[in-house]
């Protein structure tokens, strides 16, 4: 077959699980092909954000994004260069989200010693980009937050919608700080687990 001469073995067990998972609901075939791209997809992203809870957090976005879309996958490539870039895409859209929280202002003054100086100011209205990633992101997650169990739910709106840090979940709650992760890390886990079930998210 013309497919076997173009791909390698682990290309085309992965067009088996995508069979598997699209056309016969088979959520073995979904855990699979997480758990044999987790791991390059997480430290893909780590790499591009250089921290370990928002790369938890995109990785989780990208899988489901991913599985969300699969039955649109085509064979023209490989499932992984398929996922690495729209996991890479999540990325570059949350990376560029970050570099929008303050807005340059043209305008600048020249110092003591001369030098130029140029005026940040925090912009608090999100821009037409902004509002969209985020709206993306809340949607993804609202799919998993109510079949969370009720302890995490709050913790996970909190991180998620609100977009608080862990210290400020943590001050918010009136929690210790290694309890706040601990227990976000848990309701990753769980949200990992939800990803992988097709009938409950999509």
């Amino acid at each position: 077959m013309e497919l076997e001469r173009n791909f390698s073995d682990k290309a085309l067990m992965d067009f088996k699980l995508i069979d598997m998972a699209v056309k016969d609901g088979d959520q073995q075939a979904f855990a699979d092909l997480m758990k044999r791209y987790k791991k390059p997809v997480y430290h893909m992203i780590l790499k591009m954000v250089r921290n370990v809870d928002d790369a938890e957090d995109l990785t989780i976005e990208a899988f489901a994004k991913a599985f969300k879309n699969l039955h649109r996958f085509k064979k023209d490539y490989t499932f992984s260069t398929w996922l690495f870039r729209i996991a890479t895409n999540n990325a570059i859209d949350f990376i560029r989200k970050k570099k929008l929280d303050t807005m340059s202002l043209n305008t600048s003054f020249t110092d003591d010693s001369g030098e130029s100086v140029n005026i940040d100011v925090e912009d608090k209205n999100l821009t037409p980009d902004q509002s969209a990633i985020k709206d993306q992101k809340i949607e993804l997650v609202r799919i998993f937050v109510d079949k969370l169990p009720a302890k995490y739910q709050r913790l996970v709106k909190l991180r998620y919608f609100d977009e608080l840090s862990y210290e400020e979940i943590a001050t918010e709650l009136e929690a210790p700080l290694g309890t706040v992760k601990a227990q976000l890390h848990r309701a990753r886990e769980l949200m990992y687990e939800l990803v992988k079930d097709k009938k409950q998210h999509i």
